[in-house]
């Protein structure tokens, strides 16, 4: 019985050291493929680092047009308003010699000739009439309008 007993015993430990193996042969794959894994990383950050020093010189360069530029529309903005005040000015100006050339304009022009005195027209009155007879008169010239125009029966 005591050999078998030590039978089971080596026999149990060579189970577990052929299951230990397996695992090991397991892990080594997983380093393998971690350490392939790695490289790959390592690639990508070098990438990643490379285009985070492109954009920073692009971000220090649009940094330095947008000085420029703000320097330069600064001082275009101070020649606008320098030449808005001067061109008020000079409509101002313009306005007082346009007032001053109508001014010498009216005062130049011969005065118009006063119109001559027109003689009130006598206009000859009717002779009279009685009433009765201004209106059969009126009354006739009715009629004739009414007929002209078709209306009268």
């Amino acid at each position: 019985m005591n050999h078998l007993f030590g039978l089971v015993i080596e026999g149990l430990v060579a189970v577990l050291l052929i299951v230990t193996i397996g695992y090991c042969i397991l892990l080594n794959k997983r380093l393998q493929r971690l350490k392939a894994d790695e490289q790959s990383l390592k690639a990508t950050i070098a990438e990643l680092i490379t285009a985070t020093e492109i954009a920073e010189r692009a971000i220090g360069g649009l940094k330095h047009a947008v000085r420029d530029v703000n320097e330069d529309l600064g001082s275009q903005l101070s020649a606008a308003t320098e030449m808005s005040r001067t061109l008020t000015r000079q409509l101002s100006e313009g306005d007082d010699v346009l007032r001053r050339l109508a001014k010498i304009a009216a005062a130049a022009r011969p005065a118009p000739p006063a119109p001559a005195p027109v003689a009130p027209v006598a206009v000859p009155e009717p002779p009279r009439m009685s009433a009765v007879r201004a209106t059969v008169a009126a009354a006739q010239a009715f009629a004739e309008r009414r007929r002209a125009a078709g209306l009268a029966a």
